[in-house]
């Protein structure tokens, strides 16, 4: 039986990304058998989406905190959690 392997991320450039890094991911697992792959890649998007949103905020975390449509405290939380500030 022949796995049809289904793209559910449709037209999203940020989709197609996240979907190509995991195929590497895998890749290069070499068939060990991964785990706690959610929290990875949620860790890894999550810090770079924080550091982007920064970056075009020149660091201003309410004009950041706006743009993410999160409180202030939530970003700042999470910018903590990822040694940001």
């Amino acid at each position: 039986m022949s796995a049809r392997k289904t793209r559910v991320n449709g037209a999203s450039d940020i989709g197609r990304s996240v979907d190509r890094s995991l195929d590497e991911y895998f890749e290069r697992l070499d068939g060990e058998t991964p785990t706690g792959v959610y929290n990875m890649v949620m860790g890894h998007v999550e810090r770079a989406l924080l550091v982007s949103i920064m970056n075009r905020a020149n660091g201003n975390q309410t004009q950041a905190a706006d743009i993410l449509g999160v409180n202030r405290a939530t970003l700042r939380a999470k910018l903590v959690k990822h040694r940001l500030v």
